[in-house]
């Protein structure tokens, strides 16, 4: 039997015949992400059921030195997921593995499978009126293990953090098969190394998550949100300090969007109104939201006369119900499909500190503008925790190599930039394939010693999505 089959054959007898899939039109779906990429052919897909289950997989590999890749709603922007097209791959979906195992109001915590989908997670925590807060474009198909393997982020970083902070305990399937579990549910903890920290954003190179123990929160019972115009970039930085002060910790979302992106989401969906009476340089996005009594449209109005007396602001929209709020949203959603329809194009998710942005924004801007006028900047971003999606969209008429070749180009100015700045070229997407190149050129000696310790010490074989942030091991 060879090595496939028998593998195929380890598979079947461990997973059943719905933990293993072979054939070209059921794996089709494994292949691609939502940003268009498109990965390799693997060896199979496994989608186990139950934590043990992916220890067992994982087992079986170390020791007969086959690769694997976790994977978990196809939301990755850097190719992590992806199997890898030179050398086959195992695909490990997590699927499968979706209860949600215990909420403790209470202690203001649940325990959860790895395979659980975010929006499922958030409806659950609002049973128990509770909140799980992280909030992404992708969450009706991003899984939670995904989420901490990328230590994702979201709209709601300034007051609640990013995952990293959202995660009271963990469970890991190790490259050896064993299963480290860590499910307590405790908010103070200080018995030694942290060790479920090594495998939030280590993008499956160190292990599988396969369970976690979440952080809640009460759940909001009055949430306000507001589209402010803006004259420049500075105001709107301005004004995010006012807010800080004058709407306390109450502040959940500050979104800095340029007119150039309304633009884009009004292609993307006409029957989206301009939500003021007159365009704006640029625009704010925020929103306010309380558990307990709390007058938000006062907080909001104050920050208006204010910021209109200090000139910061031209003119605003309160929302005066809950769909009119998410009219405002749907402009910030539909203008990632704007760009998404232009077809190839810079992404990046840069983060820098939240003062120096407007220096950034105006010099990243005049860099890109000088190299290739005909490209068109499109950047917006989270302000309130300092991450900026420094887009550019090439000009149409180019080839697919010139495009790529002008995207590497610019890339490079931009990172340069960062680097100047003291920012992370990775904010929250990770950086799987995509980003390794540039990651590696500015890691420092000492970074990279401990973290090729770490993976050498964990992970031994390399066969823990090899690639994806180290190099692919020599073998």
């Amino acid at each position: 039997m060879s090595p496939h089959d028998s593998l195929l054959d380890f598979l079947g007898q461990t997973l059943g015949d719905n933990g293993v899939l072979t054939a070209n039109s059921d794996v089709e779906r494994y292949l691609n992400d939502w940003a268009g990429a498109r990965g390799g052919q693997p060896l199979a897909v496994a989608r186990p059921a139950t934590p043990e289950q992916v220890a067992e997989v994982l087992g079986y590999c170390h020791r007969h030195d086959i690769p694997v890749v976790p994977q978990g709603g196809g939301s990755g922007l850097v190719e992590g997921a992806l199997p890898d097209s030179q050398t086959p791959e195992l695909v490990i979906s997590l699927e499968r593995l979706n209860r949600v195992r215990s909420i403790d109001p209470i202690n203001f915590s649940m325990s959860v499978d790895a395979g659980c989908v975010l929006q499922s997670v958030k409806e659950a925590a609002e049973v128990e009126d509770l909140s799980f807060p992280l909030s992404l474009g992708a969450q009706g198909s991003c899984q939670i293990g995904g989420n901490i393997a990328t230590n994702a982020g979201g709209l709601n970083v300034l007051r609640y953090g990013m995952m990293r902070q959202l995660v009271l305990g963990i469970e890991v399937a190790l490259p050896d098969g064993r299963l480290l579990s860590d499910m307590k549910s405790l908010h103070k903890n200080n018995a030694g190394y942290d060790l479920k920290q090594l495998f939030i954003g280590a993008e499956g190179t160190l292990g599988i998550v396969t369970g976690a123990v979440l952080k809640l929160s009460p759940r909001p019972q009055v949430t306000r949100t507001a589209l402010i115009g803006c004259p420049d970039v500075d105001s709107v930085l301005d004004l995010y300090a006012q807010a800080r002060r004058s709407c306390c910790d109450l502040l959940t979302a500050f979104e800095l969007i340029p007119r150039a992106c309304l633009e884009l989401a009004f292609e993307a969906d006409p029957s989206l109104p301009d939500p003021l009476d007159e365009p704006h340089p640029v625009y704010l996005l925020m929103e306010v939201a309380a558990s307990g009594p709390a007058d938000l449209d006062s907080m909001i109005e104050a920050l208006f006369e204010r910021g209109l007396e200090d000139g910061l602001l031209q003119n605003g929209v309160l929302a005066s119900s809950d769909i009119q709020a998410r009219q405002l949203w749907q402009v910030r959603e539909a203008m990632l499909e704007g760009q998404q329809r232009r077809g190839e194009h810079l992404r990046t998710d840069i983060s820098l500190p939240i003062s120096r942005l407007p220096a950034f924004y105006e010099q990243a801007e005049a860099a890109i503008t000088e190299a290739s006028p005909e490209s068109q900047v499109i950047a917006y971003g989270h302000v309130g925790d300092g991450n900026l999606h420094f887009n550019v969209l090439p000009p149409e008429h180019l080839d697919d190599e010139s495009k790529r070749s002008l995207l590497h180009d610019l890339e490079e100015r931009l990172f340069t930039i960062v680097a100047a700045f003291d920012g992370s070229i990775s904010a929250e997407h990770g950086i799987g394939r995509v980003k390794q190149p540039p990651f590696l050129e500015r890691l420092s000696a000492p970074e990279h010693d401990i973290m090729r310790g770490l993976k050498r010490l964990l992970d031994p074989r390399g066969l823990m999505s090899p690639g994806r942030i180290l190099p692919r091991p020599q073998r």
